[in-house]
């Protein structure tokens, strides 16, 4: 079923398997996943197609500087025929939610998705209302250095399992995707594969995967690292550690294995970290690259061999 997801997914979001991957990734873990790249790439697509395969409910809020957070969590209406206040529920009631340009609302509104990235549910006027299962944030932002956004703060960004860009497509990937666009093949047309059932099924197996003490401390030793490099303003937080360690667990299932290998740390460890780490002033000056300085720390550590 898995492989009937992934190949589904990439029939309609062309030319992007790893990216693919790496989503289905933060999905059977639980996380969720920031988009950072140029408009008109296909954020939203992914977005779309993902929850369309799945065919779970799928809910859309567009960011903008006058979006509140009751629009994200919900609010008390108050009934004049039964004299009681109801919940009207809000965009984060469904098991997919496209946060669209996160990145253009204010630090306010973004703060109000927190608790339902993290604890998987959402408070109003005192009462906690359950989010559903799979429940999935796919926010997605336009790079910083353009006009009229607002930066994340390091509390929202670690609550991201990861950062993925989706890059411009090949050659044959884009003409490909202009002959599907002016055939009139949109995401909405996406025929599901699985339910939501299925994925929670899925994430059960994930957990089930066996890290041995040995990852463990390969894990640690590499999040440690972040903490002393002195590019780094600040290291990498226990949450990225526990976050790197249940990627690592789930690449191993997606690879079709019940054990986690060095390798599977290997090839979730920048995806993971990259957005929980700031150069210093200096590191910038130089021009370091956080992605070069987590490969460099990764060639420090031991590996295990067991």
């Amino acid at each position: 079923m898995l492989d009937k997801l992934k190949e589904n997914i990439n029939k309609h979001f062309i030319g992007k398997e790893e990216v693919v991957d790496n989503v289905l990734i933060c999905l059977l873990s639980g996380g969720h996943v920031l988009l950072e790249d140029v408009p008109g790439v296909g954020k939203t697509t992914l977005a779309r197609v993902l929850s369309g395969s799945v065919g779970a409910d799928f809910g859309r809020i567009q960011f903008t500087p006058d979006t509140l957070p009751q629009d994200v969590t919900g609010m008390s209406i108050y009934n004049m025929q039964t004299r009681e206040f109801e919940f009207k529920p809000g965009a984060v009631m469904h098991n997919f939610l496209l946060a669209d340009e996160i990145n253009r609302t204010s630090p306010k509104t973004q703060s109000s998705l927190l608790e339902a990235m993290a604890e998987g549910g959402v408070t109003v006027d005192g009462k906690t209302y359950p989010l559903a299962d799979p429940f999935m944030v796919i926010a997605t932002q336009n790079p910083i250095e353009f006009v009229g956004t607002y930066p994340l703060p390091e509390a929202q960004l670690d609550r991201f399992m990861m950062k993925l860009s989706i890059g411009y497509p090949d050659k044959e990937s884009e003409i490909e995707l202009t002959k599907m666009s002016l055939e009139g093949k949109v995401a909405s047309d996406v025929e599901a594969v699985c339910s939501a059932e299925d994925i929670v099924s899925m994430k059960r197996e994930a957990a089930a995967v066996h890290i041995s003490e040995s990852i463990y401390d390969y894990i640690r030793d590499i999040t440690a690292l972040t903490r002393t490099e002195e590019n780094f303003v600040m290291g990498a937080s226990p949450r990225a550690t526990i976050f790197l360690a249940s990627a690592a667990r789930s690449h191993a299932y997606l690879d079709g294995r019940d054990f986690v290998k060095p390798d599977d740390v290997k090839a979730v460890c920048v995806n993971t970290l990259h957005h929980r780490l700031a150069l210093t002033s200096q590191a910038r000056i130089k021009n370091e690259n956080i992605d070069s300085l987590i490969k460099t720390l990764m060639l420090r550590v031991k590996v295990p061999i067991d």
